[in-house]
Formats: structure tokens, C-alpha cells, sequence
């Protein structure tokens, strides 16, 4: 009978010596240089939302309303009453603006914060809005884009960028 010491991998198929041993898999020390990811910045969005809305959102709407066709809006961004008397005496934070040929739109925000409710008005030949309508509601995440988007298409809607 053959000793333990003698068995080689022909005489015994299970045992260590007849597997194939798996190479280790390189690690960073192996020499693999693990790539650090760079963090990225804060979204435009993240920012405190009197800021973003000063900074950010009033300058590229004046843009892309200049772009289509609007070049002398005025846009004004406060904290003031409701423009509909009828809806109560709160304030909240408004970005108006006022379009030549005296029509007027804007858009309310329920809370100081870009993701909340928020409304819009417009009114036409210097008149008081007379009604309030949900603005952006079936959005998840508000974007910069989509508030440009959002604003200029609710003025086409109203025939103020094209005529039809």
C-alpha cells in the first residue's frame, strides 16, 4: 500500500494537489490604482431657494424669454399678498412679470421651496388676474430647465410668444 507522503495527483482526484489552484484576484495593492471619484458639485437646485431664484432663475428666464421673442420683460421676484383678492391676505414668495402691451404673469410659490405647490396667473391689457392655476403639478423633481420650460410654454399657451 503506498505511503501518504507518496500519493501525487494521479492517485487521488480529490484532494488539493489535483485542483487547479484559482489565481488571486488583483487588489489595489497588486498594483491597480483605485480611481477616486470626484464629488459632485451641489445641484443648482440645492441652493436656498430666495437664492436660486435671484440668481438663477430670473436671469435665464429673461434670457430665454428674450430668445423667443420677449426682450423687454420685466421680472420682478418677492414676498407679497396673493394677486386674486378673493384667495386671503398670505403672502408668498412671486415671480411677476410684466410683458409690453400691459399683460402680466405670475407664478406663486405655496413655500419657500422650488419642489412645493406652485401656481400661476396672467392677466392681459393691464387687467387684475381673475383666476389661479396649478403651475408644474405632475413634476417629481424641479429642475432650473424644467421651470424655464414650464414658464414659456404656459406663455405660448397663451398666444403671447406666437401668434396662432
Amino acid at each position: 500500500m503506498p505511503d501518504e507522503t507518496t500519493l501525487n495527483a494521479d492517485s487521488a482526484p480529490d484532494s488539493p494537489a489535483a485542483k487547479p489552484a484559482k489565481a488571486p484576484k488583483p487588489t489595489a495593492e497588486a498594483g491597480e490604482k483605485k480611481v477616486a471619484k470626484k464629488e459632485k458639485p451641489p445641484a443648482l437646485e440645492d441652493k436656498p431657494f430666495t437664492e436660486f431664484i435671484s440668481q438663477d432663475f430670473l436671469p435665464n428666464l429673461k434670457s430665454v424669454l428674450a430668445k423667443a421673442g420677449l426682450p423687454n420683460t420685466e421680472l420682478q421676484f418677492e414676498k407679497r399678498r396673493l394677486p386674486i383678492a378673493a384667495l386671503g391676505t398670505d403672502e408668498c414668495w412671486q415671480v411677476m412679470g410684466q410683458i409690453q402691451g400691459g399683460r402680466q404673469f405670475t407664478i406663486i410659490f405655496s413655500k419657500e421651496d422650488i419642489q412645493a405647490a406652485k401656481f400661476y396667473t396672467c392677466a392681459d391689457s393691464g387687467a387684475q388676474p381673475t383666476t389661479i392655476e396649478s403651475f408644474m403639478i405632475d413634476e417629481r423633481k424641479v429642475s432650473l430647465d424644467l421651470l424655464l420650460m414650464y414658464t414659456v410654454q404656459r406663455l405660448n399657451g397663451q398666444k403671447w410668444l406666437v401668434m396662432n
